[in-house]
């Protein structure tokens, strides 16, 4: 059975900062993973990404310079760490596997969490 199970996410004053985990089981961990975020009334956005190994990882740029993402194989966790929070970065988090080494897209992401809900508070 395959399971994405994130967990983290929460309520926070701008400014401040949380770290997502996403535990996967029950599938082969050695693809790209990434995170995606979802707001109120609009589309799924691509948040970041890290390949297999770590050496490649991608971010959208309304987060970069504020998250790392990473993750530690041995564990079949992926994280998202998010700091200098925004108001706007208020969502529903996913994480996700690819079915490609690399990718931001999507579309070539075949397995989903069921997500962990972000609020920022002004």
């Amino acid at each position: 059975q395959v399971q994405l199970v994130e967990s983290g996410g929460g309520l926070v004053q701008a400014g401040g900062s949380l770290r997502l985990s996403c535990a996967a089981s029950g599938l082969t961990f050695n693809y790209a993973m990434g995170w995606f975020r979802q707001a109120p009334g609009k589309e799924r956005e691509f948040v970041a990404a890290i390949s297999w190994s770590g050496g490649w990882t991608n971010y959208a740029g309304s987060v970069k310079g504020r998250s790392t993402i990473s993750r530690d194989n041995a564990k079949n966790t992926v994280y998202l760490q998010m700091n200098s929070l925004r108001p706007e970065d208020t969502a529903v988090y996913y994480c996700a596997r690819s079915n490609r080494a690399y990718s931001n897209t999507p579309s070539e992401y075949n397995y989903w969490g069921q997500g962990t809900q972000v609020t920022v508070s002004s």
